[in-house]
């Protein structure tokens, strides 16, 4: 009766094709096809009811047309992480696998869990996003074809010179079409030159933390750092005290924040003083370079918080 008062919890398999979808507290669960019919249908059908929360794992792209319309019928979505819903299932010792068993566990993890709703991206945020993940992929690409272009020998240099070349091109497209984005988001105008005020800080670390960590300044310094998987976490049990070790958390943001601070090292007195004073210390250098991530990304969080720019005090 909890659960009827509060609204249904709904969860949703996303397929290339099709979408199973389960209502947790009706024990309802029905099929539509991944497009514009099926999506319509299944909106419809959801609509007969007061919705707490429609969660879906999220799995790069199948999951947005059906989000998209669920944000314009003004309903609850919580797009999630698949390694929760794993760990949920395991936990709730769910072992078979089939696609309607999938979408029971993602509605009984809505009701239990109460994921937090996911906020609607304008068209151009959502451009942001996905042009910060299309130059995070063409630089890997880059990577790739310069490290063959080494092992390949002479014969072969020129075809990976006319790829690197077009990579390039390519590259700088994205990055163009990224500052005009930007550009284009007003509410994003502070923050961002906030961030250009600090040494080690480039163009990439902002669009990463603009684009995909808008919580940056509304949190506490454990909880920005526990967002970006930084906050050491405690292994103890009884008198036995184990390493403590960062893990989860949003790793694209990690990752472009960990080239920043290799940068940042170099070229800022706070954190390149800070890395240093560690390793002296002993610490193991990687050991160090997490701790000046953090401290890099609590320094950002403050700033933006603050409305403050760079000082070396």
């Amino acid at each position: 009766m909890k659960h009827e008062k509060k609204g249904i919890n709904v969860g949703i398999d996303v397929g290339k094709f099709q979408l199973d979808i389960f209502i947790w507290e009706r024990d309802r669960h029905f099929t539509v096809e991944n497009n514009e019919q099926g999506i319509r249908e299944a909106i419809k059908i959801l609509n007969r009811y007061k919705v707490q929360c429609i969660a879906m794992e999220a799995t790069g792209r199948y999951e947005m047309a059906f989000a998209s319309a669920a944000f314009e019928k003004d309903l609850p979505v919580a797009i999630v992480r698949p390694v929760l819903i794993r760990q949920f299932a395991r936990a709730a010792d769910q072992l078979a696998k089939t696609d309607k068993i999938d979408a029971r566990i993602i509605a009984r993890f809505a009701a239990v869990m109460e994921p937090r709703i996911t906020k609607q991206r304008s068209e151009n945020l959502q451009l942001i996003k996905d042009l910060v993940v299309r130059r995070r992929q063409l630089i890997q690409i880059r990577t790739q074809e310069t490290n063959r272009s080494k092992v390949m020998g002479k014969q072969m240099e020129r075809s990976c010179n006319r790829i690197l070349k077009a990579l390039e091109k390519e590259i700088q497209w994205v990055e163009d079409r990224l500052s005009k984005s930007v550009e284009a988001e007003p509410s994003w105008l502070e923050r961002k030159e906030l961030l250009e005020s600090v040494p080690g800080v480039g163009k990439a670390l902002i669009w990463t933390l603009l684009s995909e960590m808008p919580e940056l300044g509304t949190l506490n310094n454990k909880q920005i750092s526990a967002l970006a998987g930084l906050a050491p976490i405690n292994r103890d049990s009884g008198k036995s005290q184990g390493k403590r070790r960062i893990q989860g958390g949003r790793y694209n943001v990690r990752t472009t924040l960990y080239m920043a601070t290799l940068s940042a090292t170099q070229c800022n007195p706070i954190i390149g003083g800070f890395y240093r004073h560690l390793v002296k210390q002993g610490k193991h250098k990687k050991v160090a370079l997490t701790a000046a991530m953090r401290k890099f990304l609590t320094i950002l969080n403050a700033m933006i918080r603050n409305g403050q720019e760079w000082s070396y005090e």
